[in-house]
């Protein structure tokens, strides 16, 4: 009998994961969440978990190639020192196995029920737990005693996400997320594959589809993406700008993965097709044909977001557009493993006419999302775009399609005094009030000569009474519209006297006197609005 090939070793931030959970167990934690990126390695670290528990274990996934990754791992964790079982379909769990692995669609209520006599199970691990608020998948889980008081077990959740579709949080069945690693963390730490991308700008009208949800609604998208037009434009993008990378294509419905692919293979791209409703022989001979390179583009529908475990993909093609950042990063997820001669992965965005936010790669990393990386590092340009709002603080991006090049253009441009206030905020008062851009308004004046105070109108938030009034730091006030509570400031001026008002109008002399040196103004009342600014704008 050939031994199993030894266990992969830990990376630093997979042992602080196995440490995470051991401590949380400690305090009390009962049902945990690890959130990692695709491509992280999850099932090395519940591997790692499975070597050190000493009660039975149970692993719980949803798709065939998830229960044998799985299954694999933890057999190369634990070495032969213990049987790893797998429960799914016809194939069932031997009496003497310390680690099971099932498919959660197979534990029907019969079936749970022997799978469980005479077992200790005291660690459940549930792979891609962004599924388990489903209304069956809470069936399995409270059958298991996770929500029982008292159990002394534990409930261990694996997601790239903790977002679903549906909009129901996992705060229903979790606890608390005991240890999380970004995609930008990691790529930065060189764990996964560089990120450039291009956005490519279709015609195809999204304006008129509900954004009623978390994402839009599929039977809607597709009528709205599906369209010739469009999948031509996205066949060209792929043929030239991804060239000869292997590449995935994220569709939203059956047919749009259909005439997708049957648009590429007629550009003479060799492309391939994979979905749900693909018969097992069907399904792993499309995905065959793609590793062995007879195609080279794999158009699909939801079936590669999970379980997809393809190092040599290097270009993703979003197809899809969608609003769930989620989503949108377990997508891109698919190429960022790494692998010999690989320099990067290439994502291709696919930007449609809309009003509401889509997810982009600038947007995954912290910047507008429609910025245009025109082929660049997402990591590099992340950093070029913290450096342009550490040095021009308050600068703000209209919406469309911009470059690096022309944001850094428009922000060396940038000059907080040329912010102007609203036409309504001038019509009802006469006073020398400056604006803060979106965070609010500064009035200068004189309490009583030679004494300057100040009021501030900021924002605090965007529902109810978002205007908080401060004069001279302290709270005063807060309302629901900019133009109430710069009427109540003017109101308090007013009752100061004469000379506190007249003190609040732009042709107050104080206003005009020379700036101190070193101020960057000219004037005493530009360095002060400045001063203001900044101050406002960095927290």
């Amino acid at each position: 009998m050939t031994s199993p090939p030894p266990a992969p070793s830990l990376r630093p931030y997979q042992r602080e994961a196995v440490s995470a959970v051991l401590s949380a167990r400690r305090a009390g934690v009962r049902r945990m969440v690890v959130c990692l990126p695709t491509g992280a390695g999850k099932t090395v670290i519940f591997a790692e978990l499975s070597r050190l528990a000493r009660r039975g274990v149970l692993v719980l996934a949803h798709r065939e190639e998830l229960v044998e990754q799985a299954r694999d791992k933890i057999h190369r964790a634990l070495a032969g020192e213990a049987i790893v079982a797998v429960e799914q379909a016809a194939r069932r769990a031997s009496r003497d196995a310390k680690v099971l692995v099932a498919s959660i669609r197979s534990l029907h209520e019969a079936r749970l029920e022997d799978l469980l006599a005479g077992r200790d199970i005291g660690l459940v691990i549930y792979d891609e737990c962004h599924h388990a608020a489903a209304a069956d998948n809470l069936r399995v889980l409270r059958r298991l005693g996770a929500f029982d008081f008292g159990w002394n077990g534990t409930l261990l959740g694996f997601t790239a996400t903790t977002t679903r579709g549906d909009g129901k949080g996992l705060d229903t069945v979790f606890e608390r997320i005991v240890y999380a690693k970004t995609l930008p963390e990691l790529i930065e730490q060189g764990y996964l594959a560089r990120l450039s991308g291009y956005r490519i700008a279709t015609t195809a009208d999204l304006s008129r589809l509900s954004g009623d949800g978390l994402d839009f609604a599929e039977d809607e998208l597709a009528l709205a993406v599906d369209i010739e037009e469009r999948n031509a434009l996205v066949s060209r993008a792929i043929q030239e700008l991804a060239r000869d990378r292997r590449t995935i294509a994220f569709c939203v419905t059956v047919r749009h993965a259909r005439n997708l692919c049957f648009a590429l293979n007629a550009l003479g791209v060799p492309a391939g097709i994979v979905h749900g409703t693909m018969t097992p022989e069907d399904r792993a001979r499309a995905l065959e044909d793609f590793r062995k390179g007879r195609t080279i583009v794999l158009t699909n529908v939801g079936v590669l977001t999970e379980g997809f475990d393809d190092p040599g993909v290097s270009c993703v093609a979003m197809a899809r557009p969608t609003r769930n950042e989620g989503l949108y990063a377990q997508c891109v997820g698919r190429g960022t493993r790494l692998f010999p001669g690989k320099t990067d992965c290439l994502v291709l965005d696919f930007v449609d006419l809309s009003a509401l936010d889509l997810c982009t790669l600038p947007s995954l990393f912290g910047m507008p999302r429609d910025v245009d990386l025109e082929g660049r590092d997402a990591s590099a340009a992340r950093r070029t775009w913290d450096r342009i709002a550490f040095d021009h603080p308050g600068f703000e991006l209209e919406a469309g399609a911009i470059t690096l090049g022309e944001i850094q253009d428009r922000a060396a441009r940038f000059d907080p005094l040329g912010l102007g206030i609203s036409d309504e905020v001038r019509a009802l008062s006469g006073h020398a009030w400056s604006s803060l851009g979106k965070y609010g308004l500064v009035l200068h004046f004189e309490r009583r000569p030679g004494q300057l105070a100040e009021a501030l109108v900021v924002s605090r938030g965007v529902r109810g009474k978002r205007w908080e009034v401060l004069v001279d730091g302290e709270s005063m006030a807060r309302f629901s519209r900019i133009e109430e509570a710069v009427e109540a400031v003017d109101y308090e001026v007013q009752r100061m006297g004469r000379a506190a008002e007249a003190s609040a109008l732009a042709s107050a002399a104080w206003r005009s006197e020379p700036a101190l040196a070193g101020s960057g103004a000219k004037t005493r009342a530009d360095a002060l609005r400045i001063e203001v600014f900044l101050r406002v704008v960095r927290g």
